[in-house]
């Protein structure tokens, strides 16, 4: 297991002792610490951990880790927690419509390897980007939706990402409504750009509301993806200053740039094993 590291990520009750117990675990099965972070919501009244160690010389081997800790740890302390292992390469399908500028920022940084992931597959109801992905070798499917065919078609999607063994799935200004049964399928594993800054101006033309209002700053919210719409937990926000002199365009220009950004970063703070979803929101380890 030399340079490999475990990951975990923490809620539970908050109470004293819980940092101590935790690392415990890790000291006295030969692991050596190299990140750790914690939060105590205190009108929640609840506790919140990320902790990643070196398993060169970790005694318990990888697949039996969670298994010790959910013994002789979480059933104590009342722990729900997740694990993870940084030597694992998540596999990412991105879903995208007629808009580029998302999907072009995504395909840069992978292909600069910023990201340790993998993309096998791009999904689109449109055949617009196929040159894109072709650009890129990576395989491009066009799933016609409509009305009458959702279900029919989401099934089809679905049994394509098994097939790939996808981990979790980006849309990418995907202008398209998932069903219920297919966020269920991928709970918190679903990563939305929304080109506004949530929760004002939703809908459709936000920047258009947004001209009309004068506002003076625009932004972008990267979110997972919940049965309400555009209402899931938020992962990552930013916003840039405008003026009367920015027309429209401008605002859209302005916006697009956002939106790479911010879905970017989402990106990585989830390939990073760094978002804990907690009810409908997000704590997010630095």
């Amino acid at each position: 297991m030399e340079n490999s590291h475990a990951i975990i990520l923490i809620y539970c009750p908050d109470r004293p002792g819980l940092v101590a117990a935790v690392t415990d675990f890790i000291n006295v099965n030969g692991g050596n610490i190299v990140g750790l972070e914690q939060h105590v919501d205190r009108q929640e009244g609840t506790f919140f951990m990320r902790v990643e160690w070196e398993l060169s010389n970790f005694v318990i081997s990888k697949e039996k880790i969670g298994e010790y800790f959910q013994t002789l740890y979480a059933n104590k302390f009342n722990m729900t927690f997740q694990l993870y292992f940084n030597d694992y390469v998540p596999k990412m399908a991105v879903f995208v419509s007629k808009m580029s500028h998302c999907l072009f920022d995504i395909l840069a940084r992978y292909t600069a390897g910023e990201w340790k992931v993998e993309i096998p597959l791009i999904i689109s109801n449109h055949e617009d980007l196929r040159w894109v992905a072709e650009k890129f070798g990576i395989e491009f499917h066009v799933f016609k939706v409509n009305k009458n065919n959702k279900d029919i078609i989401e099934a089809e999607q679905m049994a394509l990402l098994k097939e790939k063994n996808i981990d979790f799935i980006v849309l990418a200004r995907y202008m398209q409504i998932v069903s219920d049964n297919f966020i269920h399928n991928y709970h918190d594993k679903i990563i939305n750009i929304h080109h506004s800054f949530l929760p004002a101006f939703v809908g459709a033309r936000p920047y258009h509301a947004a001209y009309e209002r004068g506002v003076k700053i625009i932004g972008a919210t990267s979110h997972y993806v919940t049965a309400e719409l555009d209402a899931g937990p938020i992962i990552e926000q930013d916003v840039t200053r405008i003026s009367h002199r920015d027309s429209i365009q401008d605002l859209v220009s302005k916006g697009q740039d956002l939106e790479k950004i911010v879905l970017s970063h989402a990106i990585e703070h989830h390939i990073n094993r760094r978002v804990l979803v907690y009810k409908n929101k997000t704590i997010l380890f630095s």
